[in-house]
């Protein structure tokens, strides 16, 4: 992508065809390559990935990953068809995907959604990150692997029942941990920098990714 998305105003197009992503519960042995489950949040340390040499000479081994990382709520948010997340960590807030057609999406009700359509996906290249729920409800988190040739059908979403965390590795796509009804609080802890690098679905591919929820 040449520009940075715009999260709250993402001007989805009507009409775009849905790639369904399969659903499956999350294990330790289905996350391997994207990343595992967490018990106890205290106990991740977050991985920095070390800045990348400019030429032919190497970043010696002593720098380049010492940013740190930054920690706050992530919090997940349905206002009728539009589920909107705010992470404190970073300052971002977002919308992350709607309930149905996102032209015709209104806030004015509380019906639980029955699916839920995306349109934005991103990696973060400087390290790791820890999502930890604060509220012990199911939640839902699309997944692919690394590689800037990503397509829709590359994303699996998992199925968490709320009792355990996920940390997912650098350069793995994700966006964010997804409430499935209601509002639902995540603790979050990634590095500082937060690099970002985005896959718009409606401009890239013509299309929205579904994720089931009944």
């Amino acid at each position: 992508m040449a520009n940075a998305p715009d999260y709250l105003n993402p001007a989805v197009p009507r009409g775009l065809k849905r790639v369904v992503l399969p659903v499956v519960d999350a294990t330790d042995e289905n996350l391997a390559g994207y990343g595992r489950l967490v018990d106890d949040p205290a106990s991740v340390a977050v991985e920095i990935t070390r800045w990348p040499a400019q030429g032919s000479r190497p970043v010696d081994e002593d720098s380049g990953d010492e940013g740190g990382t930054t920690e706050g709520t992530f919090r997940c948010d349905w206002r009728g068809d539009v589920l909107y997340g705010r992470n404190e960590a970073v300052g971002g807030h977002y919308i992350l995907a709607y309930a149905g057609e996102p032209a015709d999406a209104r806030e004015d009700h509380d019906r639980a959604p029955s699916r839920m359509l995306l349109w934005h996906a991103n990696y973060h290249p400087d390290g790791g990150q820890l999502f930890f729920p604060l509220d012990a409800r199911p939640f839902v988190v699309p997944l692919a692997r690394p590689g800037d040739d990503v397509t829709p059908e590359d994303f699996v979403a998992f199925r968490f029942d709320g009792k355990r965390g996920l940390y997912i590795h650098a350069n793995v796509w994700h966006e964010g941990v997804f409430a499935v009804a209601g509002t639902q609080r995540f603790f979050d802890k990634q590095g500082a920098v937060h690099a970002r690098v985005s896959v718009d679905f409606p401009r890239e591919f013509g299309c929205l990714l579904e994720v089931p929820l009944a």
